[in-house]
């Protein structure tokens, strides 16, 4: 299986990558301390990724556990290298689940996610230390 992205560069450091699938991300440099950007950074880009995957994955595993979620909310914060190449080296992810739902369903959810589905955060678990936590919102 193959994916492709084809990016243009824009700007200064704005590119615009066009996937396959026909969708376009602006993306920028991480602007200076009060400066804009035209969109966000490859490497935030990467942690959207992460959460955009695991987030797939735990509501499709919850919905085939008959768990009645009703809304989830996936935070990832990354902390980086000091030095180039800058690769995460610890990334937190924390898992926010609305509805009656069932503890342990949930961490297996997270757990099937972490270590058999989510691709995206497995291939940074390669350089990076991932934590998860979570917690419900009952209604």
């Amino acid at each position: 299986m193959s994916n492709e992205v084809f990016s243009r560069w824009i700007a200064d450091s704005t590119h615009a990558a066009r996937t396959a699938s026909g969708h376009t991300v602006v993306m920028d440099a991480l602007p200076a301390e009060g400066a804009t950007s035209a969109g966000p950074s490859p490497m935030e880009l990467l942690l959207a990724g992460v959460a955009g995957c695991t987030a797939i994955d735990v509501v499709d595993i919850l919905n085939k556990q008959r768990q009645p979620v009703t809304g989830l909310e996936v935070n990832v914060k990354g902390d980086r290298a000091p030095e180039a190449p800058r690769v995460y080296t610890h990334i937190a992810i924390e898992y926010v689940a609305h509805g009656d739902i069932d503890e342990d369903k949930l961490q297996r959810a997270i757990a099937l996610s972490a270590e058999k589905y989510c691709s995206a955060s497995i291939m940074l678990g390669k350089t990076a230390t991932i934590e998860h936590t979570y917690r419900i919102e009952r209604p």
